[in-house]
């Protein structure tokens, strides 16, 4: 799986505050926790899966600003190795972030013999720009993709700066600013954004900003080098998997180079 700059903010901001992320998918529950989503050698990462309590069940969610007609039949997938992992009900849920994610596939069921699977879709762009100001502050970055008028985004974002002033803590402003900047990116040309949040925050400059790029170029380093490798050298174990993502970028892409020199994972990491 590709990870994108907001894939890395947003987990982020769905580990800050897992019961928003359930609220805005209109699940029940008094708790929740972002577990970890490696179902192991079994299938690739998923996005999000909570650990919700009372009721007890997985509320498994990806975010998805492309369409991906097969995406109904992972999310199956998903769900019945989640289920098989935890042994708990699991509820699959998608949460497309433009209009330009959405086709014919995205039907909310798949038939498969008897079985009947159905998964929720949530169309951030059908949501109202107030549900979401009114929201946690997790879900802000949102309310720029919501249903709402490209003239009207200055007020908008004058909205969320009055309530990250006042409510956010200092450490998470730039989390929350920079992946409003992101999302911003799935709808509207880089200028326009850039303009719509001049003054708000300097994005180059949050610590917040660098490190969310960085996150996605490791992750993307992390993948190439599992793809790749796994071609030449057979498929990585746990112990090479956890070396690899306790490396930096850099370390990462200067294995990457060695693939073609080495016979086997152990060698490539001498």
């Amino acid at each position: 799986m590709a990870h994108k700059p907001f894939d890395v903010a947003t987990k982020q901001l769905v580990q800050s505050d897992p019961l928003a992320w359930l609220r805005l998918l209109g699940l029940p529950g008094t708790n929740a926790e972002l577990i970890d989503a490696d179902l192991a050698t079994i299938v690739a990462e998923a996005d999000r899966i909570l650990r919700v309590t009372n009721p007890d069940y997985l509320a498994h969610f990806e975010l998805q600003s492309t369409y991906k007609p097969d995406r109904g039949n992972r999310m199956l997938f998903y769900n019945v190795v989640a289920y098989y992992k935890y042994r708990i009900p699991v509820h699959s849920a998608i949460i497309l972030l433009r209009k330009e994610a959405d086709g014919p596939a995205m039907t909310g069921r798949v038939a498969y013999g008897t079985l009947d699977f159905q998964y929720q879709i949530v169309r951030i762009w059908e949501k109202s720009p107030e549900d979401i100001l009114y929201a946690a502050l997790a879900l802000l970055p949102l309310a720029p993709i919501t249903n709402v008028a490209a003239d009207s985004l200055p007020g908008v974002i004058k909205r969320m700066e009055a309530r990250i002033d006042s409510e956010a803590r200092p450490e998470d402003r730039g989390l929350i600013w920079t992946t409003t900047w992101l999302l911003l990116g799935l709808k509207y040309d880089p200028e326009f954004s850039r303009h719509l949040l001049k003054g708000v925050v300097a994005m180059k400059e949050s610590s917040t900003y660098q490190y969310t790029l960085e996150e996605g170029r490791v992750e993307e380093a992390r993948r190439m080098l599992f793809l790749f490798g796994s071609k030449r050298l057979g498929e990585p174990d746990a112990r090479t998997r956890a070396i690899v993502d306790n490396m930096t970028s850099q370390q990462v892409e200067q294995l990457a180079t060695r693939l073609l020199e080495v016979e086997s994972w152990d060698r490539l990491l001498d």
